[in-house]
């Protein structure tokens, strides 16, 4: 993980001022859709990346997934903000990231499709880079990219380097993020993201796609920006990591070797403190995958670190300041 090259605070994506491109009157060609639950404090940002686009043949679906926050009525504002722009609002009972995704999804008709999360953003030229590939390569049907991984505390913004796309390496771990382009057909053919699991989701959604023969292409430039917190879905995820593997590896039995499909069968079956804690793990998607969740776990340690600092020395510049006292440079 490198330091973003571009911008002061957060690489490639402080792009909430800059114009959007000027609305074609052609059907859109990519879909976005951005699930959101209690992050309409978020949302404004994760909008305005899409708006920001280099690339004009967009829509825009959020969909309020049982918000208690105000949402809907942020949603409803940045709407009544843009009235050129194909942007909507779809409000639904609290169901999950998954099933409001395939909801946003269903309630689009872009022949391409990118998912984005309301605490997230985009690089001005993530749709214009990733629609190319597609246009470009009939052969291929999803697009990933690099990410910059970006705070609330103004530190600067670390990019996350991510491997070419390798089938096998797939199985062994997570190389795509959530956020990458993709042909519709690619969730039609899946059958859209499994609505009951609550983490990994997305990793079972590339897993079920490249069991059905669709291939991916990977772009090394950090234009999707990932925001790092100490709570949120991720954090969930990173708890309960094995469980949501070993559903994988049941989901599609196919794909992994017999050794890997009994273990995780044993582990489903299990009480779940049992499997958290049993050592015993077999080949592909576990044993490798080890160095690079160990090496993810460090990085995050490390902002943590970094952030705390941060807000050590503004505070020791306010008290400096209050004191009258000149801020060494």
């Amino acid at each position: 993980m490198t330091q973003a090259p571009i911008g002061p605070e957060h690489g490639p994506l402080e792009a909430g001022d800059l114009p959007g491109a000027a609305v074609s009157p052609r059907e859109p060609v990519v879909s976005v859709v951005i699930p959101c639950y209690d992050y309409g404090h978020y949302l404004p940002q994760a909008v305005e990346s899409v708006l920001a686009q280099t690339y004009p043949e967009w829509e825009l679906v959020v969909v309020d997934d049982g918000s208690t926050d105000d949402t809907a009525a942020v949603a409803r504002s940045l709407i009544a903000d843009h009235p050129g722009r194909r942007i909507r609002l779809l409000e639904q009972a609290n169901a999950g990231v998954s099933a409001a995704r395939n909801a946003g999804i269903a309630a689009t008709t872009g022949r391409y499709v990118l998912p984005l999360d309301a605490d997230d953003m985009i690089a001005p030229t993530m749709l214009e880079r990733t629609v190319a590939v597609l246009e470009r390569h009939p052969d291929v049907a999803i697009v990933s990219t690099d990410l910059s991984v970006f705070t609330d505390d103004n530190l600067p913004a670390q990019v996350l380097e991510l491997p070419a796309y390798d089938r096998d390496l797939l199985l062994r771990r997570l190389i795509m993020f959530y956020c990458s382009l993709y042909r519709r057909e690619v969730w039609q053919a899946v059958g859209g993201y499994v609505e009951d699991m609550r983490a990994g989701e997305d990793w079972d959604f590339w897993i079920a796609a490249a069991e059905r023969g669709f291939t991916a292409h990977h772009i090394h430039e950090p234009l999707f920006g990932v925001r790092h917190k100490d709570d949120g879905l991720h954090v969930e995820a990173a708890e309960n990591d094995l469980a949501a593997r070993a559903r994988i590896v049941a989901n599609h039995p196919g794909m992994f070797k017999p050794v890997t499909l009994a273990w995780a069968r044993a582990v489903l079956a299990q009480d779940e403190r049992e499997c958290l804690a049993d050592e015993r793990v077999p080949d592909d998607i576990l044993t490798r995958a080890a160095d690079m969740d160990q090496f993810l776990r460090v990085v995050m340690r490390l902002q943590r670190t970094a952030r705390l600092q941060s807000r050590h020395i503004r505070r020791l510049e306010r008290s400096l300041a209050e004191r009258d006292v000149p801020v060494p440079v």
